[in-house]
């Protein structure tokens, strides 16, 4: 069974709703039946027709999308809505879609405030409908083996964390040049309070939760715009006390230049350490206290089922940024079929990031914030 799925953004010149489409084509989860892929309902319907959707359900307006398919017999309507519009276009489309009865993909940052995340996490659970937000980190294989490794007490008690983010992308005005991306993620208006923080510091602050299974409880940031004109942080680091009394220090950057996507986690608990880099997503270093170095690698027969659950190649096939974000689409398909059929999905399948995360992703953002105003070394992490 295929579930008839909808988008909400993403149309032509759009980068990450190709993503979320390829994504969700990959283990033949979903078809794709309609979309309100621009605010331009001509660009919307163009879209919509170079995707193969009929004009009749390329539609203008995600409300019109919404309206429209909730009155179509339930054998043809949309099912499953992702939304990949920016971040002040988040909270209203995913809240009406919820209302009116549809399951959820949503881009991350999850809302442009902290506010409407409480407000959205409220809609979430009296809807009783699924909600799913692409971390997509979280999807990886050896991200997972990391979890389950930390999680099952082999590290021992977690001490200290290192998670950093660089990107060089923006180490220029890339927003004067009529750069769309650069424009609205730099843009207060459309963006949020925060630039680099929000965009890739939350991917960084759900990779190490989810890790480690620790939550943050106080922070100490330094945020900075480092290029001439821009309106929003392009840098920062900030140190973290953890609910285990565990430390971290967390970076991410947008003006490292030179650098690409290279995420990276390094863990150290009282036994061992594991450290995890995208650069090459296939391989978890596992170091143990006076043993050899470990090299786990994907598709190899003896990781947890949560790392063979979320592998479709055999060992030596890479597996990359795309099919961790499949892994969210699968494991949320699974979830949604299962609820049709009146079941409930394996752990396994449970596994991808929830509003919690979001409300936790928007809380990082804007504690963080208020922390590299403040002249006060610890602040509380206020959710």
């Amino acid at each position: 069974m295929k579930l008839k799925l909808g988008m909400i953004g993403g149309g032509q010149g759009a980068f990450i709703g190709a993503v979320h489409r390829i994504a969700a084509r990959i283990d033949g989860d979903y078809e794709l039946v309609c979309g309100a892929f621009s605010s331009n309902a001509e660009k919307s319907k163009a879209s919509g027709i170079a995707l193969g959707i009929s004009p009749e359900r390329s539609y203008a307006s995600y409300e019109e999308l919404i309206e429209k398919e909730k009155q179509m017999p339930e054998s043809e309507r949309v099912q499953v809505i992702s939304i990949v519009t920016p971040n002040h276009v988040h909270f209203a489309p995913t809240k009406l879609a919820l209302e009116n009865g549809f399951h959820v993909v949503l881009d991350k940052p999850m809302t442009f405030s902290l506010a409407e995340a409480k407000e959205l996490k409220n809609v979430v659970q009296s809807s009783n409908k699924l909600f799913c937000l692409t971390h997509t980190y979280t999807g990886y294989p050896m991200v997972k083996e990391a979890k389950q490794l930390i999680k099952s007490g082999k590290l021992g008690k977690v001490r200290k964390i290192y998670v950093e983010y660089p990107q060089g992308w923006l180490s220029t005005f890339l927003e004067g040049d009529d750069n769309k991306q650069a424009s609205w993620r730099t843009d207060p208006g459309k963006s949020g309070i925060a630039g680099a923080m929000g965009d890739i510091g939350t991917h960084a602050f759900n990779l190490m939760e989810y890790v480690t299974g620790l939550e943050v409880t106080q922070l100490c940031a330094d945020i900075n715009v480092v290029v001439e004109g821009r309106k929003l942080d392009d840098d920062g680091a900030v140190l973290i006390k953890m609910n285990n009394g565990a430390s971290a220090v967390l970076t991410a950057t947008q003006i490292a230049t030179g650098e690409e996507n290279n995420v990276k986690i390094r863990v150290y608990g009282e036994k061992g350490s594991i450290e995890w880099q995208q650069w090459d997503a296939n391989t978890l270093l596992v170091k143990m206290s006076n043993e050899p170095w470990q090299i786990y690698r994907t598709g190899g027969g003896y990781l947890s089922s949560y790392s063979s659950h979320n592998t479709r190649t055999p060992g030596g096939h890479p597996e990359g940024y795309l099919e961790a974000f499949a892994n969210l689409y699968h494991n949320f398909a699974l979830c949604v079929k299962a609820e049709i059929e009146g079941g409930q999905a394996s752990p396994e399948a449970q596994d991808y990031p929830g509003i919690e995360e979001g409300v936790r992703g928007m809380a990082f953002i804007e504690n963080v914030i208020a922390s590299g105003k403040s002249d006060i070394k610890w602040t509380k992490f206020n959710v």
